[in-house]
C-alpha cells in the first residue's frame, strides 16, 4: 500500500516556523517511504480564514521547496460530503439530535462544577424520548462509546490510552448546519486515502475522538505521529518574540530555504553527530520514529550558523541572483548581476545571511559616490595623505592590465616612495572607495570596482582632503 500523508494548515494566518516544520516532516516521511503527501487547506472557520493567508501559506511552502503531490484541496468545498456522513451516523443510530439551549448547557456545567466534576455534556438528549421543541435548532452529536479505554500506538509519542468516560458526545454538526472540525478531518482523511497522519502534539487530544468516528463508520484508522511542539529558549511555547513569525520573514531576512529546512529537521530529529544536511540526505536518512518526544528549542543563533554553512556551500550561480534581490530590497535599483557574482567570494565567509552580505557589499553597487563616515574621514582623509593618494591615482589610471597583481604592484610603489606602512595607505583608500574602514582586501576591492569607478572615488577623496581649512 502506498503511504499517503497530508499537511493541513488552517488559513487563519501566515505559515509560521512550527507549521513549516510539520510540512517538512510530512514531505520527508513521504519521500523516504516513496509515498505521497497532499496539501489540504482546513478553512471551515470561515470568519477567520482568508484567501490572503492561503496565498501566503502556499508561497511559503514553495519557497521552502516543499511541493505537495496533490492539492491544495479546500475543506470548505466539501461541506455536502461532511453532512452526508453525519446523516449516515444519524440514520445508523450512532448519532442523535441535541436540542439543549445555551442556558441549559450553562446550568448543567454550573451544577457539575458545584459537585467538583469536570464540566462536560452529560448526554441528556441521547436519552430523550419526548418530541423535540418546535422550531428549536438542533446540533448533531456523536454517541461516544462509554466505559473502557481507547488505545492507539503513536509513532512518536508511543502507546496512548484515553478513558472513554473522559470524552463527552462530540458535536458533529452545529445548529447552523455547518460541520465541525473533527468530523470534516475524518471524512477528508478517509476520502483522500490518508493512512499516515503527521501533525503537532497539540492535536493529540483530538485523536481519540477521530478514531471513534473512524471506527463507527467502519473505516480504516490511519497511523498517527504527533510531533512535540517548539519552545523558545526560555521554555515557553514558541511565540512571535521567539521567532514564530512567517516563514517568508526568514526569506526576506536573507536565509536560504535549504538552511531553514536543515534547521527545522534538527528540531526533534538527529542523525549521529551530523549537523549540516542537504535535502537529499534528509530524505534518505529521516525516520519519523526517531523524532524525540521532548519539546524542541528554537535557537535563532543556530539557524544563523547553519545559514552561513549553506551560504558557503552554495555555488556563485545560486547566490548571485539572491544577492541581487537582497540589494534591491536595500534600495539599489539595478544591481549588476555580473558584479554580484564577482564579489561573492569576498563576502561569503564574512556573512551569516544574504541581508548581511548585501549590507557589506552595498558600496560596490552605488551609482553615486559613497558618503564618508565622518569619524573615518576625520582620521584617515587628512591633508598629508593627498600626495600619496594623488600618485596612486595617477599610477592606477595607466595600470595595464587592470587586475589584482598590477593594482597591488602600483600600491606598493607608492608605499615605498612615501615610506608608508600598508595600513597607512590602505585605510584612506578604503574610506575613499567604500565610505568606511571595513571591507575585503583593498586590492580585490579596486579590481572589482573597476578602473573608472575607482578613479572617480579616489578623486572625490582627494578633493575632500585638499579642501581649505
Amino acid at each position: 500500500m502506498t503511504l499517503r500523508t497530508r499537511f493541513a494548515p488552517s488559513p487563519t494566518g501566515f505559515l509560521h516556523i512550527g507549521g513549516a516544520r510539520t510540512a517538512l516532516f510530512c514531505h520527508l516521511h513521504a519521500r523516504h517511504n516513496r509515498g505521497q503527501w497532499l496539501l489540504r487547506v482546513e478553512d471551515t472557520d470561515r470568519e477567520r480564514s482568508s484567501e490572503e493567508a492561503v496565498a501566503v501559506i502556499i508561497e511559503g511552502l514553495r519557497w521552502l521547496g516543499l511541493v505537495a503531490d496533490e492539492g491544495p484541496y479546500f475543506q470548505s468545498r466539501r461541506t455536502a460530503r461532511h453532512l452526508e456522513v453525519a446523516h449516515q451516523l444519524l440514520d445508523a443510530g450512532k448519532a442523535y439530535r441535541c436540542y439543549c439551549t445555551k442556558e441549559e448547557l450553562d446550568g448543567m456545567r454550573e451544577e457539575q462544577r458545584a459537585r467538583h466534576e469536570k464540566p462536560r455534556y452529560d448526554g441528556r438528549c441521547r436519552r430523550r424520548q419526548d418530541p423535540p421543541p418546535p422550531g428549536r435548532p438542533a446540533v448533531i452529536r456523536f454517541i461516544t462509546p462509554q466505559g473502557g479505554d481507547l488505545h492507539f500506538s503513536d509513532r512518536i509519542q508511543g502507546d496512548i490510552r484515553y478513558p472513554n468516560d473522559e470524552l463527552d458526545d462530540l458535536i458533529l454538526v452545529r445548529s447552523d448546519g455547518s460541520p465541525t472540525y473533527n468530523l470534516a478531518v475524518v471524512v477528508d482523511d478517509h476520502d483522500m486515502g490518508i493512512n499516515f497522519v503527521v501533525r503537532g502534539e497539540d492535536h493529540l487530544s483530538n485523536t481519540p475522538r477521530q478514531i471513534h468516528l473512524f471506527q463507527a463508520l467502519g473505516w480504516e484508522v490511519p497511523v498517527y505521529a504527533h510531533m512535540p511542539l517548539l519552545h523558545g529558549a526560555d521554555g515557553a511555547k514558541l511565540s512571535k518574540r521567539h521567532g514564530a513569525v512567517s516563514v517568508l520573514h526568514y526569506r526576506d531576512a536573507g536565509f536560504l530555504p535549504e538552511a531553514v529546512n536543515n534547521y527545522l529537521v534538527r528540531l526533534g530529529w538527529s542523525h549521529k553527530d551530523q549537523e549540516v544536511f542537504t535535502m537529499e540526505e534528509m530524505i534518505r536518512l529521516f525516520e519519523i520514529g526517531e523524532v524525540g518526544r521532548s519539546a524542541a528549542i528554537f535557537d535563532l543563533a543556530k539557524l544563523e550558523w547553519l545559514n552561513g554553512q549553506h551560504l558557503r556551500a552554495a555555488s556563485p550561480e545560486r547566490l548571485a541572483p539572491l544577492l541581487v534581490e537582497a540589494l534591491q530590497r536595500q534600495g539599489i535599483a539595478n544591481p549588476d548581476p555580473g558584479l554580484a557574482k564577482a564579489v561573492l567570494p569576498q563576502f561569503v565567509e564574512r556573512a551569516k545571511t544574504l541581508v548581511e552580505m548585501a549590507e557589506k557589499a552595498r558600496f560596490y553597487f552605488l551609482e553615486a559616490h559613497p558618503e564618508f563616515d565622518p569619524a573615518a574621514a576625520a582620521k584617515h582623509l587628512t591633508p598629508p595623505m593627498a600626495p600619496p593618494l594623488q600618485e596612486l591615482r595617477a599610477l592606477l589610471a595607466d595600470a595595464d592590465p587592470w587586475d589584482v597583481t598590477t593594482v597591488e604592484a602600483h600600491f606598493r610603489t607608492v608605499l615605498e616612495r612615501h615610506h608608508l606602512k600598508t595600513g597607512q595607505l590602505a585605510q584612506p583608500v578604503r574610506v575613499a572607495l567604500t565610505g568606511g574602514t571595513v571591507s575585503p582586501g583593498i586590492f580585490e576591492v579596486l579590481h572589482c570596482l573597476g578602473r573608472e569607478t575607482s578613479l572617480a572615488r579616489l578623486d572625490k577623496a582627494i578633493a575632500f582632503l585638499s579642501r581649505p581649512g
